[in-house]
């Protein structure tokens, strides 16, 4: 959520600016939201003179009734209590104002980065970097599904017949093997610094309001009937959910966290058989890393964030990719994006299994996240990355290790995670 004085002195940005993320439908509410803005200031300045007055005639009819002029006393009592009832009108109207002013601003999309690239949606995503080289073997390499089922990994019949498609079962090494990714992953965080954490996997509906878009939270998230309760859908959300309505001292900043949690996502629609599997799928479980900064820090954040998933595919002998997101892509809280795609050598393609953003003040703004800093207080910036998510990430390990024998090699950072294992064999 944008600042609304920002939007009032620059009412043509802000259209320009929905313009490049082709949200035409949009540019009347930049309009709409700065008549309701002035509406509400108007009786908000009312208000404020009727409350002048109000407590100067207070005086007004003490200093009467101490010279006995009680019938002028009476009179100024009369005044001030017709004002009252204009002073409780204009206090309900600016409340009102106020709600559909935020309501409004809530689906204007934040100001985006220059140096994003302007494109209507995904397939306008800008690849930037690649790390490692890229390798397709000389033997065939099975669906995904179809070799964790070589080693007795995974059952989706019996996780369909207790939850439904969408759902699994995890089995013997592949199980053990989705462990030691995300233990490693916490630890390889814990080296560069971080705090880990354990948060909530349950967050409250003011809480996922503030650090999502309300097409995002459709899409996304499971609601827990009757309770204001939703499921996370990553745990980045109750990560900055931690700092809501608090003020931090500047002094303290950066913090930077990471957490695990397992996350649950609606991915409403029909997939076809690359996303099926474990690819797209009801239940995960993440490692995820934020950052509470400074706004003129966040630049220097954003890439040290996406660099740590980089680092840690890159030290799995995983081939990675960067891509910058085109405007289109980007969703309305951010101000800039970089995903990171793994190497499938059976697709003979990249496939994502990260997304690093830098949302600006959007969230602070929305759950008033202030720092205290030398010269008063201000909001502050907030990141989010990917370091890993799992299963989709064994998608990649296990194509990118595959042996012509049918093994898989396990990444030597893996092995003390898996007992000393150096490779997995077929049951």
């Amino acid at each position: 959520m944008i600042d609304i004085k920002f939007l009032r002195e620059n009412p043509e940005l802000v259209k320009e600016n929905i313009r490049k993320k082709f949200q035409d439908e949009k540019l009347p509410l930049v309009d709409e939201v700065i008549g309701l803005d002035e509406a509400r200031r108007n009786a908000q300045k009312e208000a404020d003179s009727i409350r002048a007055a109000k407590n100067k005639n207070a005086k007004e009819i003490g200093r009467l009734m101490g010279q006995g002029k009680k019938e002028e006393a009476e009179a100024k009592k009369a005044e001030v209590a017709a004002s009252a009832e204009r002073l409780t009108e204009l206090e309900a109207s600016e409340k009102e104002l106020q709600e559909k002013i935020t309501k409004i601003m809530m689906v204007i999309p934040n100001i985006i980065d220059p140096s994003v690239p302007i494109g209507k949606d995904d397939s306008e995503n800008v690849e930037i970097t690649r790390y490692g080289e890229p390798v397709v073997p000389d033997f065939e390499i099975p669906y995904h599904a179809d070799l964790m089922r070589r080693f007795n990994g995974v059952d989706f019949d019996a996780a369909g017949r207790v939850a439904g498609n969408g759902f699994y079962y995890l089995m013997g090494d592949i199980a053990r093997l989705h462990s030691a990714v995300l233990t490693y992953a916490r630890d390889f965080m814990i080296d560069r610094g971080f705090t880990y954490c354990v948060p909530p996997f349950m967050i409250r509906s003011n809480v996922v309001n503030g650090v999502m878009s309300f097409a995002e939270m459709d899409a996304m998230m499971y609601k827990i009937e009757g309770e204001d309760l939703y499921l996370i859908g990553t745990s980045e959300h109750s990560m900055i959910g931690k700092y809501i309505d608090t003020v931090v001292e500047e002094k303290t900043l950066p913090h930077t966290l990471t957490s695990y949690s397992p996350c649950f996502r609606k991915e409403k629609g029909s997939h076809g058989l690359e996303e099926r599997g474990v690819y797209r799928i009801h239940q995960f479980e993440k490692q995820e890393m934020i950052v509470v900064c400074k706004p003129e820090d966040s630049p220097v954040w954003f890439d040290r964030l996406w660099q740590n998933t980089v680092d840690l595919f890159r030290s799995m002998d995983i081939p990675v990719r960067t891509l910058e997101c085109c405007s289109g892509d980007l969703a309305d809280l951010k101000v800039k994006s970089i995903d990171v795609e793994a190497w499938s050598p059976r697709q003979k393609k990249y496939f994502e299994v990260g997304s690093c953003s830098n949302l600006g003040d959007a969230q602070a703004r929305r759950l008033k996240i202030r720092v205290n800093g030398e010269n008063g207080k201000y909001f502050a910036h907030t990141l989010n990355n990917t370091v890993v998510a799992s299963p989709r990430m064994l998608i990649a390990l296990l194509e990118n290790n595959l042996q012509a024998d049918g093994s898989v090699r396990i990444p030597e950072v893996l092995r003390p995670y898996m007992g000393g294992l150096e490779a997995l064999t077929e049951k």
